[in-house]
């Protein structure tokens, strides 16, 4: 199995045990292709990357928009420009900053598209920019699979809402679901990096899924109670 279907698999499978909507869903698996932006056969995308936001930074400041949202898109390709494979952005660190500027960069586009527009319909707004945030980190194959199964997915589950801290926690997932998963290569991660070069490797992922599953049952136990006394009515559960 290649990496990116892995990586893509097991974010997905974290994901369906913590959340219920969509489009956090959709941002666990994009979250989930992210650090391997650092590696050296993505560095035209990540050329691509800085001067896409070099563009949002002249069309924002030029239009009078808080041009910040280019800024930050640049930063962000400059974070993978400056790494190298499986170092920085396979860290906690790396993890955290990854998180935060994603975060930051669709949450400050979709305010400024809710600024500057009377449509109502937010939901929409954030699909479509995740939808966008797809086509900047998931390749092709992948891009094949996901776009019709997130478009389905919103026709199947309706309006739902979403806040600022589930965009964060959703990318979180993903992102840290990558290093888990990468911690069992024979090479390890630099889990600290650049304070350490000091490698982990299966024990850290081993400890994060037992950890992940530990704080998915509690938090879905009312859920798996009502599933129990649904299939084993005969039996109480407390």
């Amino acid at each position: 199995m290649s990496s990116y279907k892995g990586h893509t698999i097991f974010a997905l499978i974290l994901a369906l045990m913590f959340f219920n909507n969509p489009l956090i869903i959709a941002l666990s698996v994009i979250g989930a292709n992210i650090p391997d932006f650092d590696h050296k056969f993505k560095k035209d995308n990540v050329y691509k990357m800085i001067i896409l936001g070099l563009i949002v930074f002249i069309s924002l400041y030029i239009l009078k928009l808080p041009y910040y949202l280019g800024l930050i898109i640049v930063f962000l390709g400059t974070v993978f420009y400056f790494s190298q494979h499986r170092s920085f952005t396979h860290s906690i660190f790396g993890v955290l900053t990854l998180t935060a500027t994603v975060s930051l960069i669709l949450i400050w586009a979709y305010e400024i598209l809710m600024d500057i527009t009377i449509i109502p319909t937010s939901y929409l707004f954030m699909a479509i920019l995740i939808a966008l945030l797809s086509f900047l980190f998931l390749n092709k194959k992948l891009l094949l699979i996901f776009l019709p199964l997130f478009f389905i997915s919103l026709f199947l589950f309706g309006t739902l809402s979403v806040n600022y801290v589930e965009i964060a926690v959703g990318l979180f997932l993903g992102l840290l679901s990558h290093i888990v998963l990468d911690s069992f290569s024979p090479s390890g991660i630099k889990l600290f990096a650049p304070l350490s070069s000091k490698k982990s490797h299966k024990q850290f992922g081993t400890l994060s899924i037992v950890l992940l599953l530990i704080l998915a049952i509690y938090l879905r136990r009312f859920e798996i109670i009502m599933l129990m006394q649904y299939f084993f009515p005969n039996i109480y559960f407390s």
